[in-house]
């Protein structure tokens, strides 16, 4: 749910806060895309190229006008990507880039963009509308979004719910999706242009991803029960032999 979140976001990014476009460098991009799609059909397991082109793909992005971000998105597409994870590029260059990114590019990308003044008047500023959308678009619209859609799917059968899972857990996850802040603040400095109201928009994103954390722990320590000995399906090595036969 985090992975389809970001992404939404990012074609988000891509569609609408795009303002002129490069033609010339949009087509290359597309271009060094079929390229790359190519080079997966072809089975072709060899990472170098894959970097090459995608670092490729993102500078036209970069030079067209769209978002960059989506040349990103665009090569997790065609990086190969096979049931056998040991011997799976796109698995392979998944775990060498988790620490890098979780200890380094993740911690600076905060450090950057959460750095804001508060003024000793600041929290009226909070009733603003763009604040009070933002909160209440994070606290209430995304639990109701996800959780209304997801009943919706297994109401007329398009999915289901794991055994494991009940409702009181879909409904969890839902208020938690309201953590997601660093997708918010990236997209309050696209969408504003006003310095006080890009401060504002991310002191709003930053309060409803506390509240939503406060929010979703206090629902499953009171709604979700715990996971009993009972609930755990035991070894197979300590089956009796009528049930592994």
């Amino acid at each position: 749910m985090a992975i389809a979140d970001d992404l939404g976001a990012i074609v988000i990014i891509a569609l609408f806060y795009t303002k002129d476009v490069a033609l010339f460098y949009l087509f290359g991009a597309l271009g060094l895309l079929a390229i790359l799609g190519c080079l997966n059909r072809l089975r072709v397991q060899i990472l170098w190229p894959y970097v090459i082109g995608g670092l490729a793909m993102w500078w036209c992005f970069l030079e067209s006008g769209v978002h960059a971000t989506i040349g990103g998105v665009l090569l997790a597409f065609v990086v190969p990507f096979s049931k056998r994870q040991e011997d799976c590029i796109s698995h392979r260059l998944q775990h060498r880039l988790h620490y890098p990114v979780a200890l380094g590019i993740l911690p600076i990308f905060a450090i950057v963009n959460t750095c804001i003044p508060l003024r000793g008047d600041w929290y009226w500023q909070l009733l603003q509308p763009n604040a009070l959308g933002i909160y209440l678009g994070l606290v209430v619209g995304k639990p109701l979004g996800i959780v209304a859609f997801c009943l919706l799917a297994i109401y007329f059968r398009f999915g289901q719910l794991p055994d494991a899972l009940t409702r009181s857990h879909l409904v969890g996850a839902g208020i938690l999706a309201g953590i997601g802040f660093t997708m918010s603040i990236f997209i309050s400095t696209l969408a504003f242009e006003d310095p006080e109201l890009i401060n504002i928009s991310q002191v709003s994103v930053l309060l409803a991803s506390a509240t939503a954390a406060v929010l979703g722990g206090v629902w499953f320590l009171a709604f979700v029960p715990n996971a009993t000995d009972a609930d755990i399906d035991p070894p197979i090595d300590e089956l009796s032999p009528e049930v592994t036969n």
